[in-house]
């Protein structure tokens, strides 16, 4: 029995130091008094010496600068401590062994590596830390919000009340409907109000509800699990509402979401939770809601149309955001700065506006709105040659210049009915334009299809216009 016990502690002992002996840093052991007790094999082989041959030397005969004997007397560790060995500067640790409460011995564990290349090691992951934070920042601010209240253009009295109110709803955590006809700057707004909200450095997600095939709506919002449907691919996805999470979700178009659909977001409005196409599990998310349309939500929900709870969830604070022909003094302002724009981001030469433009520009209705009035310029300044150094009438589209002078006294059905022409002819012409695409057409003018169609029946202007 004392023979298979002898035996076992034997084999036990070899085990410790072939493992010991096979590390690739240097170990060293010492009893209480300094005796080396343990010297491995790869620590021999730096020092170029047989290890045997030192087993109960003292420390100090064996190893230059030792300090092993040190730290028996007074049982204080040193941990990570450089050490001169060779000519070269080592990292040690240096632990006292306690059995019982007594001093049983102590290890040394020397790094073979220079100090000069852990301090660059160190200096290397200091780099990646802040490369991942810059790359961290780089990642919220491509997620958040482009745009504050200072890119909000304008400085008539509503414009002026609009930015001061977004600048209010931003610290509320309430939905917010955004209304107007289409080129307004809808989603300026919603830039702005996520940019001035506590939420900011998390997501600013947008959906165009218009956009989106309505199969795909659904996957697109909540998203799905892994074999939920067909493509639906082996590793899931997550919807909007998750990736806004602690940001704010934008919906644009939120008339057109479909009717089915409809309950489900009130749902998650209310409950801020959800569930994955094909899973069980429940998903809280913490968001802010801003929804969109150019559409009278409240004639929608008369026909039928759009939920009237949902509606009433959306509607607590409402933006209504004014025509560009109703803001006629904010025209010139922001028609600089398209020009400032446009040619700071292609490189052309500034331009100024003849006061003709100008009067031109106060006269027309701009259907589009401030997004046509871009477009107009954009494509006057790529028209021009670069000796050119002012827009003037010649510049303009053709259908612009066609619109008849102002008379001096026009009252103010005339007006109307002038605005009303300018706007049929803008029609007219880009639909001509688009070779009668409708889709082409809408988008020359800044405005949704279905808007295209109502306005065309409007006017009664024939699907096919020849």
């Amino acid at each position: 029995m004392a023979e298979n016990t002898a035996e076992e502690l034997r084999d036990k002992v070899q085990l410790y130091e072939a493992v010991l002996n096979n590390l690739l840093s240097g170990i060293i052991i010492t009893d209480p008094d300094g005796l080396v007790i343990f010297f491995s094999e790869a620590y021999g082989k730096f020092l170029k010496m047989d290890t045997q041959s030192k087993i109960g030397k003292h420390c100090t005969e064996v190893i230059e600068n030792t300090r092993m004997h040190v730290v028996a007397q007074t049982g204080v560790p040193e941990i990570n401590h450089p050490h001169l060995i060779k000519g070269q500067n080592m990292v040690v640790q240096r632990i006292p062994i306690r059995i019982d409460g007594q001093m049983a011995a102590v290890v040394g564990h020397v790094m073979f590596e220079d100090v000069k290349d852990v301090h660059s090691l160190a200096n290397k992951l200091n780099l990646l830390e802040s490369k991942v934070k810059l790359y961290e920042k780089e990642l919220v601010s491509l997620r958040s919000s482009k745009y504050s209240c200072k890119n909000i253009v304008g400085k008539s009295r509503i414009m002026v009340e609009m930015k001061e109110l977004a600048a209010k709803a931003a610290g509320i955590n309430a939905p917010i409907l955004l209304t107007g006809e289409s080129g307004t700057g809808k989603e300026l707004f919603a830039h702005a109000i996520h940019h001035g909200s506590e939420r900011k450095l998390f997501p600013f997600i947008r959906l165009n509800c218009a956009a989106i095939p309505k199969d795909l709506l659904e996957s697109e919002l909540f998203g799905y699990e892994a074999g939920a449907f067909t493509g639906a691919g082996s590793k899931g996805k997550p919807g909007k509402f998750e990736l806004a999470h602690q940001g704010t979700i934008f919906l644009d178009e939120i008339s057109e979401l479909p009717l089915d659909m409809q309950p489900k977001l009130l749902r998650v409005l209310e409950e801020k939770e959800l569930e994955r196409l094909g899973s069980t599990k429940v998903t809280k998310c913490d968001f802010r809601l801003i929804a969109a349309t150019h559409e009278n939500l409240e004639q929608l929900v008369a026909e039928g149309k759009f939920r009237m709870d949902l509606f009433y969830r959306l509607n607590v604070i409402l933006f209504y955001l004014p025509s560009l022909k109703d803001r006629k003094d904010d025209i010139a302002i922001l028609a600089e700065h398209f020009i400032q724009t446009i040619s700071k981001e292609f490189s052309m030469p500034v331009r100024k506006i003849s006061p003709e433009v100008l009067r031109l520009f106060e006269r027309y209705s701009w259907p589009g709105n401030i997004r046509e009035l871009s477009n107009i310029l954009e494509r006057t300044l790529y028209s021009m040659e670069l000796t050119e150094d002012t827009v003037r009438l010649q510049h303009l589209p053709l259908f612009l210049r066609s619109i008849p002078p102002e008379k001096a006294n026009t009252n103010g059905s005339n007006l109307r009915n002038l605005r009303e022409s300018s706007e049929k002819v803008a029609l007219v012409n880009a639909i001509n334009l688009a070779n009668n695409n409708k889709n082409k057409a809408a988008s020359m003018l800044g405005i949704h299809r279905t808007a295209l169609y109502k306005k065309m029946k409007k006017f009664n202007i024939p699907l096919n216009v020849p």
